[in-house]
C-alpha cells in the first residue's frame, strides 16, 4: 500500500465529513450533527478507488445503519475482477459530537487506513491510555504509576516534572489521576471531549502537550495510534470492560486477557495512513469557516511509510462540486 494519491483521497472524504456537519454546529443536536457526518463520509467513499472494509466503525451492524463494524466501502468492491488494494478502515466522522453541537473547540473528522488485516478490532468499550510524542517515544509503561511516566517523560524531553502540560478528559473516572498529576506537580489542561486530537497534539510542540493520560474510547485508541505512526509517536493502551457483555464480545473477538497492556504497533501495524479535518477550531486544525457561496477547512494528511505530514487549507466552491452538494446542504 504505497499508493501517495490515496492519503490525499481520504482527506476528501474527511473534507465531506466536516463540511456536513459543519452546518449542525452549535444547534445543540449531537445526534443530528454525527448522523450527518457519517451519511456524507459514507458517500465520499463511493468515489475512492479501494475494497475497504470498516473496523472502527459507529458500532455494530445492529447499532449503526452505516459505517458499521465490518461494512465494505469504495467502489472497488463493485467491480468484478477488481485490483483495487484490500484494506482496513478506521472512522470517526465527527470526533467530539457534544464539541460540535454546542460549538465548542476540538470538533474533527477522522479516517485512518492500513492494510488488510493491521489493525487491532477494538472492541466498543474503554481504553486506558499513555500517549506522547516523538522525543517519549519507547520511555512510557502503562504498568506503572502516572507519577513514574511523568518521571520518564520529563529525563527524555529535557525538563523538571513541572514544566510538562498533561492533557486529561474531564471525567469522574479521573478524580485520582489528576489528583497524582497535580501532587507531582505537572500543569493539565482539561478537556471535554476528543482525545484523538488530544493524543496528536503530543506531537506538536506548538500545543504545549507533552502527554496524554487517561481512559477514553478503545476505538479511539486505534485511531491514535495510526497517527502517532506517522509522526513517530507512541501509545500504549488497555482495556477497560464496563461490563460482563463487554467481556463476552471481546472474548468472542479473540481479544487478549483485560491486562493486557497493546504497544502502538499491536493497535496499528505495517504502513498506515491518516486523515482528518477540523470542524471546529482547535489548537491541532482550524475548523470549516463558511464564505460566500463555499467554505474553508484545514485538513492534516499523514502516511507512516513516508514520515510525510501535510497540512491542506482548501477552499470549496459549492456551485462547482455537484458531486458534494449532498455535504453542504444544496441537495
Amino acid at each position: 500500500m504505497d499508493d501517495r494519491n490515496l492519503a490525499l483521497e481520504l482527506c476528501r472524504v474527511t473534507e465531506a465529513a466536516a463540511l456536513a456537519c459543519a452546518r449542525l454546529m452549535g444547534r445543540g443536536d449531537r445526534d443530528a450533527a454525527d448522523a450527518t457526518a457519517v451519511e456524507a463520509m459514507r458517500r465520499a467513499f463511493d468515489h475512492i478507488d479501494i475494497r475497504g472494509t470498516v473496523v472502527i466503525g459507529e458500532g455494530e451492524r445492529d447499532e449503526a445503519p452505516m459505517l458499521f463494524i465490518g461494512e465494505q466501502v469504495g467502489k472497488g468492491w463493485v467491480r468484478e475482477g477488481s485490483k483495487s488494494p484490500r484494506v482496513d478502515i478506521a472512522v470517526d466522522p465527527l470526533e467530539g459530537t457534544n464539541l460540535c453541537a454546542m460549538g465548542q473547540p476540538g470538533a474533527i473528522a477522522v479516517i485512518a487506513l492500513a492494510e488488510d488485516g493491521k489493525f487491532l478490532n477494538a472492541p466498543d468499550t474503554y481504553m486506558e491510555k499513555i500517549a506522547v510524542g516523538p522525543e517519549a517515544h519507547g520511555v512510557i509503561d502503562l504498568r506503572e504509576s502516572w507519577t513514574w511516566n511523568l518521571e520518564r517523560i520529563a529525563a527524555a524531553k529535557g525538563k523538571s516534572i513541572d514544566q510538562l502540560t498533561t492533557i486529561i478528559l474531564d471525567r469522574p473516572r479521573h478524580e485520582e489521576l489528576i489528583a497524582e498529576v497535580r501532587e507531582a506537580g505537572a500543569r493539565i489542561r482539561l478537556i471535554g471531549d476528543g482525545d484523538v486530537s488530544a493524543a496528536i497534539a503530543t506531537c506538536k510542540e506548538e500545543t504545549g502537550i507533552d502527554v496524554l493520560f487517561g481512559t477514553g474510547g478503545a476505538p479511539e485508541g486505534v485511531i491514535s495510534a495510526a497517527a502517532l505512526q506517522c509522526v513517530n509517536g507512541d501509545i500504549q493502551g488497555r482495556l477497560r470492560f464496563r461490563n460482563d457483555e463487554e467481556r463476552a464480545r471481546a472474548e468472542k473477538m479473540g481479544v487478549p486477557a483485560e491486562d493486557h497492556i497493546y504497544s502502538i504497533d499491536e493497535l496499528a501495524q505495517g504502513n498506515v495512513m491518516f486523515a482528518a479535518t477540523g470542524v471546529t477550531e482547535s489548537a491541532f486544525l482550524d475548523g470549516v469557516r463558511f464564505i460566500a457561496g463555499g467554505a474553508r477547512t484545514q485538513s492534516v494528511v499523514m502516511r507512516s511509510q513516508s514520515g510525510t505530514v501535510r497540512v491542506i487549507d482548501a477552499t470549496h466552491r459549492f456551485e462547482t462540486k455537484p458531486a458534494y452538494s449532498w455535504a453542504t446542504g444544496l441537495d
